[in-house]
């Protein structure tokens, strides 16, 4: 109803929202009601109420479905994002130059953003890795990733973010230099290791990914030796607050 309300000039959204349910279900038979989950919410009157919610993408999927000028900028980013998809599909070097240009954008260093996009790659390497040796769910990717963390950093990837006090942010893209060598150290180490041994399930893809961790936890524990300072570092790229200094 939010986005309803925000999207059209009804007075009543929730009357739009119940009669737009039924005009897509009639058009095409199909449910927006099956993208929703009620949850709770709390109302003006201080009282919550069940109350349809979407995803993200949920969310997009209702926004092609209402007819108002409000929506149409939407719809057409959408669509230009649904062809730049097929682009990058026909030619899988588009998505790396798009990727490059968005953290430029944002103002990343270009020393920084080539070492991100060499840690990209040495990653889906890794995770193609995995996917032919027995890991099939995220969760065994989060599984995996999280024993070569240990091993390299001491921590797992949620601690980690709870360091640098990321929320939903890529913790990769808050890393610094060292942080993202010793993290694409780790994970090509591990994948030399599975094509070496021939590693096959997720017990053995977790011996490995230890093991190839523990090779980047013991470099990394020299440097600090040497430089008299942890890797492990608070500093981010998010937006800089008074009195707290970030990465530049």
């Amino acid at each position: 109803m939010d986005v309803v309300e925000a999207l059209t000039d009804s007075a009543q959204p929730s009357k739009y929202w119940t009669a737009m349910k039924a005009r897509v279900s009639g058009e095409g038979g199909f449910q927006l009601s099956t993208i929703c989950r009620q949850l709770k919410l709390e109302s003006s009157d201080g009282k919550k109420y069940e109350t349809d919610c979407a995803d993200t993408e949920g969310i997009f999927r209702i926004i092609q479905s209402i007819p108002s000028p409000k929506a149409e900028p939407f719809k057409r980013w959408l669509a230009k994002v649904g062809y730049e998809r097929v682009q990058e599909i026909e030619n899988p070097e588009l998505a790396t130059k798009r990727t490059r240009m968005l953290y430029k954008l944002k103002g990343y260093p270009e020393d920084w953003i080539e070492k991100r996009m060499r840690g990209i790659a040495i990653r889906e390497e890794l995770t193609d890795e995995w996917q032919n040796r027995g890991a099939r769910e995220q969760k065994d990717y989060e599984i995996l990733t999280a024993e070569i963390s240990k091993a390299t950093f001491g921590i797992t990837p949620g601690e980690y973010k709870k360091v640098k006090g990321l929320k939903r942010e890529n913790l990769r893209d808050h890393m610094d230099d060292f942080e993202l060598i010793f993290t694409m150290l780790g994970e090509r180490s591990t994948t030399e290791i599975h094509k070496t041994e021939n590693s096959k399930g997720v017990a053995k893809l977790a011996q490995d990914a230890k093991r190839g961790g523990r090779i980047a936890g013991v470099a990394k524990e020299q440097l600090e030796k040497e430089i008299g300072r942890q890797v492990v570092s608070k500093e981010n790229f998010l937006p800089k607050k008074k009195g707290v200094k970030k990465l530049k």
